[in-house]
């Protein structure tokens, strides 16, 4: 595993010093995920792109690499300047808009269709939501959250009304 951390780091280093940016890449390792963290410099822009699609094609050609080099861990998440961190910090805020919404008025939602890391984030930031069940549907660029009401009782077993049967050891 330290192999596939050093690599990453590596990689995306002399990626960077490519464009003429020569930084240390801040990494650290959260379960079977890489995170690599660029420092701010004056090539953000540049390198994040427009929506982000720049550093998203950085990301996948670190993954790319690993995989290449048969490395044990292959998924990757690089962040330039927390530009990722910031963006789902307000994706879940809206995510638990949109939770609260479907809480009050007891309806579904479709979200438009989203990347699997903002699912992701949705997926989490709803899951804190006590009330709110969370699903995916659609394939490819169609894959969307579907936000649906549960009934608060659902923990409840169905056959509530019924007595429960009594046996020997219980009369005791």
């Amino acid at each position: 595993m330290e192999e596939s951390i050093n690599y990453a780091q590596k990689y995306l280093e002399d990626l960077l010093s490519f464009f003429g940016l020569n930084v240390e890449v801040h990494v650290t390792r959260e379960e079977d995920v890489i995170e690599l963290s660029v420092p701010t410099s004056h090539l953000n822009g540049f390198l994040i792109g427009q929506h982000g699609e720049t550093l998203r094609a950085i990301q996948y050609l670190v993954s790319s690499a690993l995989r290449n080099q048969e490395m044990e861990l292959v998924r990757v998440n690089v962040d330039i300047a927390d530009y990722k961190k910031q963006r789902n910090d307000r994706l879940a805020e809206k995510a638990e808009g949109w939770a609260r919404k479907v809480r009050d008025d007891k309806k579904e939602m479709a979200l438009q269709p989203m990347n699997p890391s903002d699912r992701r984030v949705v997926h989490k930031a709803v899951g804190e939501f006590s009330g709110i069940a969370t699903e995916s549907h659609g394939v490819g660029r169609d894959r969307h959250i579907v936000l649906t009401p549960v009934k608060e009782d659902a923990d409840e077993p169905d056959d509530v009304d019924e007595p429960e049967e009594t046996t020997e050891e219980d009369k005791e």
